[in-house]
C-alpha cells in the first residue's frame, strides 16, 4: 500500500507541474530547450510510475500465489465453494464405438490352449470385432451444510454393449423360466430389456459404486465410506474417473487430511480390503457382522504431500514462477488368515452358520505382509512439465495354498516373497504460444522369469515356456520351489499407455519397458489433434510367447493418432486410430520358420456429455 501511495503522489505531482506550466496568468514563455527538458522529465517520471505500478502488480500476484491455502483448501480437497444447494449433480454420459481387427496377431495358441484374443465362436476366419458400449455416471452430492456433505457415484448401464439384452434373449429355457413366448426367432425382437443380474446379465442396470461422507473441520477434512483412491499419475492407485476409463480403485476407507504447514498435507488412512466371512443371511435380513477378525485384510496408509491448489499453480505459472510438488504415499497391508474357499465359491444367499459348524480346513493361515511405497513429483513452468512416479511392492506370503484342503500340504503351502518395482517419467514442452506440445514418456514395470506376462496369475496354465499368462512363481507338489519370488509389477489397468497392446491384448503394463514420444497441436480453442508412437519390450524374454522356440524380448511398435473436441458446456468427442506392428516376442515359431505375424488395428470413438 505504501508503494501504491507513493506512485499516486508522483502522478499527481507531475500532473500539477504540467498544469502550472500550461495554465496561469501569463508566465514567461519558456524557450524551446526548456520545453523539451520539461517534456523529457515528465516522460521519465511517467515511465517510472508505470514501472512502479507494474512491479507492484507482479509482487501482489506472487504474494497471492504463495499465500496460505486456507481459501484454496476447499477448492483443492473438496470442491470450490458454491452457494449452498441441497443437492448438486456431476457426472457424464458416454458412448464408445469400437472396431478391433486381428488382435490375435496370428500368434496361435499356447500349450494351455489360450490365445492372445478371444476367437469368434462362429468363424475362425472372422477376426473383426465391432460394437458400441455406453455408460451413464451420476455423481450427486448432498450438502447437509457448508461443512458436511455426502458424496455418491452411481453407474447406470455400465459398459453395456448395444444390443446385448434383447427381449428375446435368455428367456427360452422352458419350464418355470419360460416367461417370454412372444417370438420364435430373435430376428423379430425389437426392444431391449433392462439388465438384471443372474437373469439376462452379470450386472444390474444401476450400480451404486461409491458413497462416502465428508466433514470439513477447522483443522482438516474427515472422510469415511466407500470411495475412489488415486495418487500421483495413477500408475498404481487410480480412481478411474476419466471419461474413457473402465476400472477405477474403490476402497472402504476412513481418512483425515490435515495441513500442518501451508501447502503441506498429511493424510492418515485405514482401508478394509478384505473382511472375509460374514453372518449375512438374506432371508432373515437384519444387520450382518464380521465372523472373524483373523481373515481380515487391512491396509494402513499415510500420504504426505507438498502441493499447490489448482488456483495457486495457475497463478504461479502465469507470473513466471516454478511449481514444484511432491509426495509420498506409503501403505502397510497385512492378513493373517485367508478364507479362500468362502471367497472363491459362488455367492450363496445362505450365508454362514454362526453356531460354529464351519470347517476349519476352509481357511489358509496366510501370514501375508506387504509394504508399498509410492513416490511422486512434478516440476512445472508455464511451457514445461516434468512429472514422475516410482513405486514398489515388497513383502511376503507365508502360505501359498489356494484352498483350505491344501493349507497343510508341504507341496502346496510354501512361502513366497514379493519384490516388485515400477517407474514412469513424463515430460512435455510447449511451443507456439502453447499451441504445439511435444513430449514423451518412459515406463518400466519389473518382470519375472516365470512363463507368461503375469496380468492373469490365476489362469490354469501349462507351466511351460510360451504360456501367455499364469502364476509368476514355480513350486512343485514335491515340496520344492525353483522360483518362490513374485517379481512382476502390474500397472493400474486405468493407466493408459496405448490403444491396443497394453490396453486390450495384455490387459495392462507388466514385465515391460516402453518408450513413448508424442505430439499434440491445438488447431483452435477446444480442438486438438495428437499422435504417439510406443515401442515396447519385455524385461524377460522367458515371459513372452516366443520363449518356447526363439526367445525375443521385443513386443511391438504401435502408432496412435486422433483428434479431440471439447466445448465449455460439456460436450466431449474423440476419435482415434491405432496400428500395432508385433515383433519377435509374439512369434511362436522357431527361427527357421517364417510364419509372419499380422498387424492389429483399432478404431475407437468416444462421445460424451459432462455435467
Amino acid at each position: 500500500m505504501v508503494r501504491a501511495t507513493v506512485t499516486t503522489l508522483v502522478l499527481l505531482f507531475t500532473s500539477t507541474a504540467v498544469a502550472q506550466t500550461d495554465g496561469g496568468v501569463t508566465p514567461a514563455r519558456p524557450s524551446t530547450g526548456d520545453t523539451d527538458t520539461l517534456r523529457r522529465d515528465f516522460e521519465q517520471k511517467l515511465e517510472a510510475a508505470r514501472r512502479e505500478v507494474d512491479d507492484l502488480r507482479k509482487e501482489m500476484r506472487a504474494q497471492l500465489a504463495t499465500q496460505s491455502v486456507a481459501q484454496g483448501w476447499q477448492e483443492d480437497w473438496v470442491d470450490e465453494k458454491r452457494k449452498l444447494e441441497l443437492i448438486t449433480f456431476d457426472g457424464y454420459l458416454r458412448m464408445r464405438p469400437d472396431l478391433f481387427w486381428r488382435f490375435d496377431l496370428g500368434s496361435g495358441n499356447d500349450a494351455a490352449g489360450y490365445s492372445l484374443w478371444p476367437s469368434n465362436p462362429n468363424s475362425a476366419n472372422d477376426r473383426t470385432n465391432v460394437g458400441v458400449n455406453m455408460r451413464f455416471r451420476f455423481e450427486p452430492t448432498i450438502n447437509v451444510s457448508e461443512e458436511v456433505r455426502i458424496r455418491t457415484q452411481i453407474d447406470a448401464l455400465d459398459n453395456i454393449v448395444w444390443g446385448s439384452t434383447p427381449d428375446y434373449a435368455f428367456s427360452r429355457n422352458g419350464g418355470a423360466n419360460y416367461w417370454n413366448d412372444r417370438n420364435d426367432f430373435s430376428i423379430f425382437s425389437q426392444s431391449q430389456t433392462a439388465p438384471r443380474a443372474g437373469i439376462n446379465s452379470l450386472n444390474d442396470s444401476i450400480m451404486m459404486k461409491r458413497v462416502w461422507g465428508e466433514v470439513s473441520t477447522p483443522v482438516g477434512i474427515l472422510r469415511f465410506g466407500r470411495m475412489g483412491s488415486h495418487w500421483g499419475l495413477g500408475m498404481l492407485h487410480n480412481d478411474g474417473n476419466g471419461i474413457d476409463n473402465d476400472w477405477g480403485d474403490t476402497v472402504d476407507r476412513i481418512s483425515f487430511t490435515a495441513e500442518p504447514f501451508a501447502g503441506f498435507y498429511v493424510t492418515p488412512m485405514i482401508d478394509v480390503n478384505i473382511v472375509g466371512t460374514t453372518s449375512l443371511r438374506l432371508p432373515e435380513g437384519g444387520q450382518p457382522f464380521n465372523l472373524s477378525n483373523y481373515d481380515d485384510g487391512i491396509n494402513y496408509i499415510v500420504a504426505v504431500a507438498r502441493r499447490d491448489t489448482d488456483t495457486e499453480a495457475r497463478a504461479k505459472l502465469d507470473s513466471g514462477q516454478t511449481v514444484f510438488n511432491y509426495g509420498l504415499h506409503f501403505s502397510y497391508r497385512n492378513q493373517r488368515t485367508d478364507s479362500v474357499d468362502f471367497l472363491s465359491a459362488p455367492f450363496s444367499t445362505d450365508g454362514r452358520n454362526v453356531s460354529g459348524a464351519d470347517v476349519p480346513g476352509q481357511y489358509v493361515r496366510r501370514e501375508a505382509n506387504l509394504f508399498i511405497p509410492d513416490v511422486w513429483a512434478r516440476l512445472e513452468r508455464k511451457n514445461f512439465r516434468l512429472e514422475g512416479e516410482f513405486a514398489a511392492i515388497l513383502g511376503s506370503i507365508g502360505n501359498r495354498a489356494l484352498s483350505g484342503a491344501n493349507a497343510n500340504q508341504p507341496g502346496a503351502n510354501q512361502r513366497l516373497d514379493v519384490w516388485q518395482f515400477a517407474a514412469v517419467v513424463q515430460g512435455e514442452y510447449k511451443l507456439l504460444n502453447g499451441d504445439l506440445e511435444i513430449g514423451g514418456e518412459v515406463g518400466f514395470a519389473s518382470g519375472d522369469t516365470a512363463p507368461g506376462f503375469g496380468n492373469a496369475p490365476r489362469r490354469k496354465s501349462s507351466g511351460l515356456a510360451g504360456d501367455i499368462d499364469g502364476p509368476q512363481y514355480r513350486c512343485s507338489a514335491l515340496g520344492g520351489c525353483t522360483d518362490n519370488t513374485i517379481r512382476n509389477f502390474r500397472f493400474n489397468r486405468d493407466y493408459r499407455v496405448d490403444m491396443i497392446l497394453y490396453r486390450e491384448i495384455l490387459g495392462g503394463v507388466t514385465d515391460s519397458l516402453y518408450f513413448k514420444p508424442k505430439v499434440q497441436y491445438r488447431i483452435t480453442q477446444g480442438l486438438n489433434v495428437f499422435a504417439a508412437g510406443i515401442y515396447s519390450r519385455a524385461i524377460y524374454a522367458e515371459s513372452t510367447p516366443s520363449a518356447a522356440n526363439n526367445p525375443d524380448p521385443n513386443l511391438g511398435f504401435e502408432v496412435n493418432a486422433g483428434a479431440r473436441y471439447e466445448t465449455e458446456d460439456g460436450f466431449y468427442a474423440q476419435a482415434q486410430y491405432g496400428i500395432l506392428f508385433p515383433l519377435g516376442g509374439f512369434n511362436r515359431e522357431p527361427a527357421s520358420v517364417t510364419s509372419p505375424l499380422v498387424n492389429a488395428q483399432a478404431a475407437r470413438a468416444v462421445f460424451g456429455i459432462k455435467f
